[in-house]
């Protein structure tokens, strides 16, 4: 009874160093990386999938549905940040960091209203489980496909302590998170709808090969 945490699979973006819209499907590399996590997680009991409203989760998620027979809820505060005039342009094209903490991209989302939409996404899937798993002994599994920078909020804001942030972080206090990277989280419920989670896995990419792994940077092209 876990919560699979996923990213979706290589696009042309990614590839190309693109600042993406929600439209943006996977390349040709992305479906194959789709199509092995897809059989990674076949035998899995997996009960549902949550997933973003962007292409590129949902073709990711259809892979795994196809293998494993979950239906797919959409939930659009699962997409990526919304860095708006920006998509379209080239990341070396740019004459400063579109991450940068205090930067805020016209017509997108700035990081505190970035931050606040992935704690309420978060919330609900925390009192989903709690209902409809833990509450009634479901042993089955809820997987969601997201995108690196919602994965990363999660993992540096929420999941992890200082300390494991610390120890797993880059030198600027990032988690890398490949496309198709797969995290593995134990909920434990507290009180009330408080939950703990143990991270017995985090970022995996084992079910790629030498064709399908990461050619970029893994936080490059969200």
């Amino acid at each position: 009874m876990a919560i699979l945490l996923i990213r979706h699979g290589e696009t042309p973006g990614n590839r190309d160093r693109i600042i993406q819209f929600p439209d943006t499907p996977l390349s040709d590399r992305g479906l194959a990386q789709a199509e092995r996590l897809g059989r990674r997680l076949a035998s899995e009991r997996i009960a549902e999938i949550w997933v973003s409203d962007h292409a590129r989760a949902h073709m990711t998620a259809e892979a795994v549905g196809r293998t494993t027979g979950a239906p797919l809820r959409v939930d659009a505060e699962l997409a990526e940040r919304n860095l708006g005039a920006l998509r379209g342009r080239r990341y070396a094209d740019l004459d400063f960091d579109p991450f940068a903490p205090d930067y805020a991209p016209p017509e997108g989302e700035s990081w505190s209203t970035f931050h606040a939409r992935v704690d309420r996404v978060w919330e609900r899937i925390e009192r989903h489980w709690l209902e409809r798993f833990a509450a009634v002994g479901d042993e089955r599994h809820l997987a969601v496909v997201t995108h690196g920078l919602v994965l990363r909020s999660l993992f540096e804001r929420v999941l992890l302590s200082p300390t494991d942030l610390g120890r797993i972080a880059n030198a600027d206090g990032q988690v890398a998170i490949a496309n198709t990277a797969l995290s593995i989280l134990e909920p434990r419920p507290l009180e009330g709808d408080r939950l703990a989670h143990r991270i017995a896995l985090l970022a995996c990419i084992e079910h790629l090969d030498d064709e399908t792994a990461p050619r970029v940077n893994p936080n490059v092209g969200m």
